[in-house]
């Protein structure tokens, strides 16, 4: 079998509520998309959401056996070495992606298990990227998510300490259901510098028990997020807008980092789960970053250092079939071969 050709669909996707954070707190529910193919001589092609500069790569996998991925991303990864991956992670990443999905529908199976997990199921946790919901929608998301069992969300602040404490009382009760004493975890998007950090968090943590909170300095920053997690009781965890483990690893090295946020945009499922297995390396666990139809969870199922994916939920698939549900507290995926995505091109909104 051998590469012989790819397609770039986009799309501007409206979602069914607005997402935002503190950076731009009024929030927007129009999202730019793209999707991916990557086309085989023998009629099968791998499906990625993404897409980017394909054209810039493609003459690397041309003509090549689909199956060898890791192969074909080295090769990718050395093509742009000199200009630096970092610029160029987006296709390589969408490119990565799609070649697991081939793969694994060559094989005739889901692609949690290529990756080796035991079973096709992750531990979720709810995040709404909420802070242009009002009190009301707030309860509503995350009671919704503790009737499916997730016992854990992720809250957007950091600009009004009243009313972000309000909501994070909110956010509990409404995940009392699911559990006596639900994980509550933060994220202030880099909003904070270091120091407005360590005094925000030890007020939060007089009022609640905090699991994590979640890019508390800038990505880059590692004297001071190392100093937020000397300096309060929640870990730290940061690592979502880093895209290559070059860019990791000095957090890694200077103990700055409590919890690694990993994701399909470093640099595809292979660039993702090298930056876990250098946490794994480290005893550091990771939790896996949210994303349409929740495919990053096929990686998540098959990583042992993994805590629990974020589910978003705002309603961004609707032109993408899959069986993948929550049950339980897990995303439970299913046994069709590869991601177990397809699109209906004809579903409009």
């Amino acid at each position: 079998m051998k590469i012989t050709g790819y397609r770039v669909e986009s799309y501007v996707m409206q979602m069914d509520r607005p997402i935002a954070d503190a950076n731009y707190p009024q929030g927007e529910d129009l999202m730019p998309a793209s999707l991916l193919w990557i086309e085989t001589d023998e009629g099968i092609s791998g499906l990625a959401p993404g897409g980017g500069d394909v054209e810039r790569f493609f003459h690397l996998l041309e003509g090549q056996d689909p199956r060898e991925v890791i192969g074909i991303w080295r090769r990718m990864v050395d093509f742009v070495h000199k200009g630096g991956v970092v610029a160029a992670g987006g296709p390589i990443s969408s490119i990565d992606v799609a070649l697991w999905d081939l793969k694994a529908k060559i094989a005739g199976e889901p692609l949690w298990q290529t990756f080796g997990a035991l079973e096709g199921r992750a531990k979720a946790y709810a995040s709404g990227i909420d802070y242009c919901l009002g009190d009301e929608d707030l309860f509503a998301f995350y009671r919704r998510m503790a009737e499916r069992g997730v016992d854990g969300g992720k809250l957007k602040l950091g600009l009004d300490m009243e009313a972000d404490l309000r909501r994070l009382g909110i956010m509990r009760e409404a995940l009392s259901p699911a559990s006596a004493r639900p994980r509550l975890m933060i994220d202030v998007n880099e909003y904070w510098s270091p120091k407005q950090a360590v005094r925000y968090v030890q007020e939060i943590e007089r009022h609640f028990d905090i699991s994590w909170v979640e890019e508390p300095a800038r990505r880059w920053d590692y004297e001071g997020l190392r100093q937020v997690s000397q300096q309060v009781k929640a870990a730290v965890a940061t690592c979502e807008n880093l895209r290559h483990i070059s860019e990791v690893y000095p957090l890694v090295h200077h103990q700055a980092v409590d919890i690694l946020n990993i994701s399909a945009g470093q640099t595809g499922f292979t660039g993702c789960r090298q930056i876990a297995h250098l946490a794994h390396a480290y005893e550091l666990p990771v939790s896996m970053m949210n994303c349409q139809a929740n495919y990053m969870a096929h990686l998540a199922a098959a990583l042992p250092n993994h805590l629990s994916m974020e589910v978003v939920d705002p309603g961004r698939e609707h032109c993408l079939r899959f069986s993948h549900h929550l049950e339980d507290g897990f995303i439970v995926l299913g046994e069709e071969p590869g991601l177990g995505i397809e699109v209906d091109a004809g579903r409009e909104r």
